[in-house]
């Protein structure tokens, strides 16, 4: 029986388990968005709401034990600095995962995992090719 027994196995050892979620989680802070699997999103959900949760405190005793998960100082500094303060009014569910479709290669599930309110800081601007001659076309014709 499985009884309180929490978190998934994934497949994986202890301590692959462990380094796989202190990567995930150091990509998920680092870049605010990735692309992963469901299982391993909904079980990196839990790592980031509790770093997250840590991150608000602000204290130096929870910025010592983030850096026992994360372990890159940048990463750290980042997450007390912008974005645990995007999250103090906040009192739990920071993160969001999409489901996107199956992967090509061994049909996994895949999803996508972004913190939330992710997208102010970007500025909501596409900044492809397409969208600058669109923009330089509106400009043009409003001048």
């Amino acid at each position: 029986m499985r009884h309180q027994k929490s978190g998934r196995k994934l497949n994986r050892t202890a301590s692959h388990r462990w380094a796989l979620m202190r990567n995930l989680i150091t990509a998920l802070l680092r870049n605010e968005k990735i692309k992963t699997t469901d299982p391993k999103a909904k079980e990196l959900r839990r790592w980031a709401e509790r770093v997250i949760t840590l991150g608000k405190q602000g204290s130096l005793h929870a910025r010592r034990q983030v850096f026992a998960i994360v372990q890159d100082k940048a990463v750290v500094r980042k997450l007390f600095d912008s974005i645990a303060p995007r999250f103090k009014d906040r009192p739990g569910g920071y993160t969001r995962i999409v489901k996107i479709g199956i992967r090509r290669g061994d049909a996994a599930p895949v999803s996508i995992i972004e913190l939330v309110g992710g997208e102010a800081p970007s500025g909501g601007q596409k900044t492809g090719r397409r969208a600058r001659r669109r923009r330089a076309a509106e400009q043009a014709a409003a001048a």
